[in-house]
């Protein structure tokens, strides 16, 4: 069979685009392309609005516009990270009524900057019981609340819904790879429902990431359930805690119990391509994190 060429430094930061989560600060502008900037990051997150908060921040459409003409001139691809209370599982009414509400509202904000994705936690049953009824009930929920929003996000330029899978605490609907399959049939596996890795997430769950081939299989079994093109985004981080510990606790790359060989296979997986890495990793936002360097080492080593 014959080899594929080495990939060049730019082509290899096309296929997979590294960068952070950056706080937006002073702006858009001011605060989160600089610190992009600043960093060398290649693509990043954002929130639009306070992460722990229900409030729809309003936009200001000369920013907006500013943004979406520096990011796009950059090549920069962008992200939004919905508020970290969004729970569409909730057996709160106002809790439940408030994340479709805060939801739609990023899709369109994540519309009006250019974002190509927005990030949203699964979610949980909260029910000490564990009982199936419960959550029965919190997957109907999942189906009422999405498949609307879905349905609204109208052609291949809206901004896709990136389903992130949890670390198994609390009563998770969708934690580790196996439960996208429940959770995506409940919407119908609508075309723009998405999939984010996080490499901490999935391997709390159980993934073998620390295992040689095991990133490569975690993906494999992603395409297989999801179907290709719908993993759209990697959240990259390492893991403070072992494999199966159901604990969301980040670390920098290679320092945890993850490793920098999981992040190799991903980069070489070939249905990776054109897939984004994004860290949520301690300090990757610093001046001077070597998160982002050690990504790149590792993109292109594994294409060399």
């Amino acid at each position: 069979m014959q080899q594929s060429s080495p990939l060049t430094r730019d082509e290899s930061a096309l296929r997979n685009p590294v960068g952070t989560h950056v706080q937006v600060g002073k702006g858009l502008v001011a605060g989160a392309l600089a610190s992009a900037d600043e960093l060398g990051a290649e693509t990043i997150q954002v929130f639009l609005g306070n992460p722990r908060g229900w409030a729809h921040s309003a936009g200001d459409p000369r920013v907006d516009a500013a943004f979406r003409d520096a990011t796009a001139e950059r090549g920069m691809r962008v992200f939004v990270h919905a508020p970290y209370l969004v729970n569409l599982g909730s057996p709160t009414p106002a809790t439940y009524e408030k994340s479709v509400a805060i939801l739609a509202h990023n899709l369109r904000r994540a519309a009006e900057i250019g974002a190509e994705g927005v990030v949203v936690h699964t979610g949980s049953f909260v029910d000490p019981t564990d009982s199936e009824e419960r959550y029965a009930a919190a997957m109907r929920q999942v189906r009422d609340g999405l498949l609307p929003i879905l349905e609204a996000l109208g052609d291949e330029d809206a901004p896709w819904l990136l389903l992130e899978p949890t670390a198994g605490q609390g009563r998770s609907l969708c934690a580790g790879v196996e439960d996208l399959a429940p959770y995506l049939a409940a919407v119908d596996d609508h075309p723009r429902a998405g999939i984010c890795l996080d490499t901490c997430h999935v391997f709390a769950a159980g993934a073998p990431l620390d295992e040689e081939g095991g990133a490569t299989a975690t993906v494999d079994r992603i395409v297989e359930i999801g179907g290709a093109g719908r993993l759209r985004l990697v959240h990259a981080n390492d893991s403070m805690d072992v494999r199966g510990a159901f604990k969301d606790r980040h670390q920098r790359i290679g320092e945890g119990h993850i490793g920098t060989g999981a992040f190799s296979e991903l980069f070489a997986h070939p249905a990776m391509e054109g897939v984004p890495f994004i860290l949520e990793t301690p300090g990757s936002r610093d001046e001077g994190n070597a998160d982002i360097p050690l990504l790149k080492a590792l993109r292109e080593a594994a294409h060399a």
